[in-house]
């Protein structure tokens, strides 16, 4: 079996996961297309936002039938997050040097720099998982934190343009702590916020041309959005709680090996 099929077989684990949990699979789409299809770590995240923005847009619908959107909220957030990811996509990720850090005999390139950060972010997003501590909004309704949460906006935007990924798990607590959303609206809004985030990040990347992709994006994302229907169908037999702490582990390993492999390769052969 080669590695191109097993990456679409990772394709359509991400949309279960996505469909099963309403988020957290598309944190497995930078390792698929990095060490499934080959590509490299830059050119990987790129597409990476634009994968994670069709994923998470394919739910914002029926969260805003449901009313669980707060624009006014996702305004305010959306507005210093989606500047930070532009411009972090469009000027900062090509202006960083490559080799990024010289230690000793020892250069850190900007993939492995860039890929090792992400495997961090994964192990935070897998403890996350595993905990499953449900976030209370703050008891006293009090006036909007405007400046941390557009100073969190700003950060989830730096992140997102980075590491090609949606940041749920920074935008979600943010949304209930610092504006008071509860979390049902939490996760519907950090689904907008997230689905424009991705393609703004996209947009600002000069390094991925979209049409140089298609042959794998395309099926990619056919056989992604296949895995959320499937889920979603399959979440009403099957237990959240008990789900999100096993994938969470998954995520732990997963991360745990980006890790290790990327600091590995920093005194070894590259594969």
């Amino acid at each position: 079996m080669s590695w191109e099929l097993l990456g679409y077989a990772g394709a359509v684990l991400m949309g279960l996961v996505l469909g099963l949990l309403g988020g957290g699979g598309s944190i497995l789409s930078v390792p698929i297309l990095v060490y499934l299809f080959r590509l490299d770590p830059i050119t990987a995240t790129g597409l990476s936002l634009f994968i994670v923005g069709a994923t998470s847009g394919a739910g914002i619908f029926s969260h805003h039938r449901q009313g669980n959107i707060q624009w006014r909220t996702a305004a305010a957030f959306g507005a210093a997050s989606i500047l930070s990811v532009y411009a972090t996509r469009h000027w900062l990720v090509p202006a960083l040097p490559d080799p990024l850090l010289h230690m000793g005999d020892v250069d850190v390139g900007k993939g492995e720099a860039i890929l090792a950060l992400f495997a961090m972010v994964m192990l935070i997003s897998a403890t996350s998982m595993i905990r499953g501590k449900k976030i209370a909004a703050p008891t006293e309704k009090g006036a909007l934190h405007l400046p941390s949460l557009l100073l969190i906006g700003l950060l989830v935007g730096l992140l997102t343009g980075v590491l090609g990924a949606g940041g749920g798990f920074v935008i979600v607590p943010a949304l209930v702590l610092l504006a008071g959303v509860d979390m049902k609206r939490a996760v519907g809004t950090s689904l907008l916020l997230i689905t424009l985030n991705s393609f703004i990040g996209f947009l600002g990347d000069r390094h991925v041309r979209l049409a140089d992709h298609l042959p794998i994006l395309l099926p990619f994302l056919v056989l992604a959005l296949i895995g959320i229907v499937v889920g979603a169908r399959l979440s009403t037999r099957i237990s959240n709680e008990k789900l999100r702490p096993a994938f969470g582990w998954f995520v732990l390993a997963m991360g745990t090996y980006i890790l290790l492999r990327e600091l590995y390769q920093l005194n070894g052969p590259h594969s």
